[in-house]
């Protein structure tokens, strides 16, 4: 998508103290990228390139994919990654489903394909430990797909243990929430792609807005028909928020849906662990 429509580039920063976290994890580096909706309208090429590029100057210990790969069609996939498969970690990297994935029909086993021939891991409700067995790495299957079954993976980690959560949909921090998620990373919303200064997404407002925006303009606010069906806590569409005794970040994404951004850049997430 065009420049005037998607906006720069932003990296955002978050230092996160974990209790728990070992020593020699102090530091670890974490790149967290998400929605790529790679088909080659919805995220252009040259912005692929240069978040992929930031995400490698940065020498992150770990990087971290949260899904929706693709938007419409499946096939896309198979040129994404032969982008992604520039993607450098000290420990790899580790990607998630998210509802394009899982959704659209053919979808989930073609991008399963695609990231095993550049041998990212796609987590499909597991435990993993690529930096040790002090810091669990959980990846969940999305929200609506009928495969989000967190419970068995979640109790098989010792409560001693910190863990970072993948899981594609923001609104799975409230039945997460029982469980302990030191930082569970997420996207899905886009940020709204809309958003007002100290106000926010307009999809946090559909009920009074709605009414006050003419037919012929709504299209011009993603999500505003459908928002209660995206997501339900768009209060939590971008940014890193405390549900219970757990934290939450929420990645705006890459990809842009018509008719693009305002007030909500496309994102990569540098993310730096400290011991509590």
């Amino acid at each position: 998508m065009h420049r005037i429509l998607t906006g720069p580039l932003q990296v955002d920063y978050l230092t996160l103290k974990i209790s728990g976290l070992p020593t020699y994890l102090q530091g670890t580096k974490i790149v967290h990228l998400t929605d790529f909706h790679y088909d080659r309208k919805r995220l252009s090429e040259w912005l692929l390139s240069e978040a992929i590029a930031i995400t490698n100057e940065v020498e992150p210990d770990l990087i971290l994919l949260t899904g929706d790969f693709i938007t419409d069609e499946p096939d896309p996939i198979y040129d994404l990654v032969l982008w992604l498969k520039y993607l450098e970690s000290r420990a790899g990297v580790y990607a998630v489903l998210g509802n394009h994935d899982e959704q659209i029909p053919g979808a989930r086993d073609k991008v399963i394909d695609a990231f095993a021939r550049i041998d990212i891991p796609i987590l499909l409700n597991q435990v993993v430990y690529p930096l040790g067995s002090d810091l669990a790495l959980v990846g969940l299957e999305d929200y609506w797909s009928g495969n989000f079954k967190p419970s068995g993976v979640m109790e098989s980690i010792d409560d001693n243990i910190p863990r970072i959560v993948l899981s594609h949909n923001p609104d799975t921090a409230n039945v997460l929430k029982k469980w302990r998620v030191d930082l569970q990373l997420s996207g899905h919303t886009h940020g709204g792609q809309v958003r007002l200064p100290f106000v926010g997404p307009l999809s946090q407002f559909r009920e009074p807005i709605r009414s006050l925006i003419p037919w012929s303009l709504r299209p011009f606010v993603p999500f505003m028909e459908k928002s209660h069906k995206i997501v339900e806590h768009w209060e939590w569409a971008q940014g890193l928020h405390q549900i219970a005794n757990n934290y939450l970040y929420v990645n705006r994404g890459l990809g842009t849906y018509f008719p693009g951004r305002l007030f909500c850049p496309p994102e990569v997430t540098v993310i730096t662990l400290k011991v509590n």
